[in-house]
């Protein structure tokens, strides 16, 4: 049953990601891409619904590859075909990649301008760019944004800041500008329609007192708190019930009825992870209060099974402004969970019980978890169990281990740098948008090939295969500062402490 819910609910994000991210830019039907993406997920779901055993890895990884290769097939031969019919038709057909990658930093799509700027304005916005500061050349109109080409004369951050002061004293808040690298690697500047430019309308004849309030009654919709506030009240419940299963024994409700006490465990457990993950998406959240963006509070996801919730998480409502804030925004979350998960960690692994080490030892094995499966894993349970835990030891987890434990895997996760996790802005806003695409695909096929030694990230190496592409910053061409660099390099380093199981010479060091 639980199996079946958890396959639905991928179905859903599934759905909910191509909608996102992907059926906007194709013809292709949303539910011939949503059956391309989970024929692994439902074949494994039939597969253990009939035989009560896991299928076998050849079957599961030949679907996700041969899934994969459908899909970018697809996509590829239609937008093979949309190239083919812009060129017919439009004479700005090569720009039509620059357009995509302009407006796919806003966040949503921009309805097609039918009136250009008038000449007034065109004289405008060519003052809007100091010879001094960026010698503008040529401005190329396009369907969704005005492409405005030249030669940049300061530095990036200089340049943008410039020009981006001067459009909105002309403009107002008409346009986001956007700060790109082009295929020759020539930086360029985009001009597109605002689509939240959606302001409360405040009246003339308002008070300050009144327009205060218009702003903060605006604000209370954006972050919705009653609907926080009950997210995590039923996570709470969900994770306390599936941690009273775990470590109470509790087979039902009616157990719990005749004694409550057998809550307490579950209730640590849920207290902590939600703990764990709150701070994450609380690193996020003062992250783009820093750097003054429209944000969500922290939605947790409630289910009633798995490990009672599938995280939690923000919705950004304003676009980055510049690589920099992508990467304090994206690094914020995972740092500051790792900073609460340690000590929970470390506190519960100090009191957990070692008990031999068997076949069915694994990393995600509550009841007989093999340490060695994670570098930094072993380290911290040598360093809290010292000379009790042995070569050949196994650990039966304390529910604040537990959350602990899985503390790391949220690290981690999150942590890879693969599209729009925290990690692919890292190395997004660290080492620019193209490499940052290269990064994903590397880091996805060395997932799949660590998946087929290790079965507990199978899972996780399918959905990174389905992550969608990071979106660009407004300001996509000024780099970071050495310390971020540092740390961004850090974080990385971390994530491979993670992932990666102890080598025998440190085992060896060890024991």
């Amino acid at each position: 049953m639980y199996l079946v819910l958890f396959a639905l609910f991928l179905g859903l994000v599934t759905y909910w990601v191509i909608s996102r991210s992907i059926a906007s830019s194709t013809s292709i039907p949303l539910w011939v891409l949503w059956l391309i993406m989970m024929t692994p997920i439902l074949t494994f779901t039939l597969w253990m619904l009939i035989t009560s055993e896991p299928p076998p890895t050849v079957l599961l990884y030949g679907l996700m590859i041969l899934s994969s290769l459908i899909l970018y097939a697809v996509l590829t031969t239609a937008s093979l075909r949309a190239k083919q019919s812009a060129k017919g038709d439009n004479p700005n057909s090569k720009q039509a990649s620059i357009d995509k990658a302009a407006v796919k930093a806003v966040g949503e799509p921009v309805k097609p301008s039918t009136k250009p700027i008038s000449r007034e304005e065109e004289t405008s916005l060519q003052r809007c760019f100091p010879w001094s500061i960026y010698y503008l050349q040529n401005i190329e109109y396009l369907p969704q944004a005005m492409i405005c080409k030249g030669k940049l004369k300061s530095t990036p951050g200089k340049a943008y800041n410039t020009v981006q002061k001067n459009v909105e004293s002309k403009f107002g808040d008409r346009f986001l500008v956007l700060f790109q690298e082009g295929l020759n690697g020539m930086p360029f500047f985009a001009l597109v329609p605002n689509p939240q430019a959606k302001e409360p309308v405040i009246p003339d004849s308002a008070t300050p007192m009144q327009v205060a309030r218009i702003k903060q009654l605006n604000q209370k919709v954006l972050t919705r708190p009653g609907l926080a506030l009950l997210l995590a009240v039923l996570t709470l419940l969900t994770t306390t019930y599936i941690g009273a299963t775990l470590f109470g024994n509790v087979s039902d409700w009616d157990a719990l009825a005749e004694n409550p006490s057998l809550l307490l465990p579950g209730l640590s457990y849920g207290l902590s992870l939600m703990l764990i993950l709150g701070v994450h998406e609380a690193g996020h959240y003062l992250a783009t209060r820093h750097h003054r963006l429209r944000a969500t509070l922290p939605y947790f996801i409630p289910v009633p099974f798995f490990l009672g919730t599938l995280g939690a998480f923000i919705q950004m409502r304003s676009p980055m402004p510049n690589r920099r804030a992508l990467f304090d925004v994206g690094i914020s979350g995972p740092l500051a969970g790792l900073l609460v998960s340690l000590p929970l960690l470390g506190w519960g692994l100090a009191h957990s019980t070692i008990v031999p080490l068997g076949e069915s030892s694994q990393l995600l094995s509550f009841e007989a978890l093999d340490p060695s499966r994670s570098l930094l894993l072993l380290v911290i349970s040598k360093l809290a169990l010292g000379s009790k835990l042995l070569a050949d030891s196994a650990l039966s987890l304390h529910p604040f281990a537990v959350s602990g434990c899985l503390g790391l895997i949220v690290t981690a996760l999150n942590l890879m740098p693969v599209g729009q996790l925290d990690g692919g802005h890292i190395v997004h806003a660290m080492y620019g948008q193209r490499t940052a695409a290269v990064v994903s695909y590397i880091a996805r096929i060395l997932m799949l090939i660590l998946a087929y030694r290790y079965r507990e990230f199978l899972l996780w190496a399918f959905l990174l295969l389905f992550i969608p592409a990071a979106e660009p910053a407004l300001n996509d061409v000024s780099e970071l500062n050495g310390p971020r660099d540092f740390l961004g390099l850090l974080s990385l380093g971390l994530l491979v402490l993670i992932i990666l199981p102890a080598p025998p010479a440190l085992s060896n060091l060890l024991f």
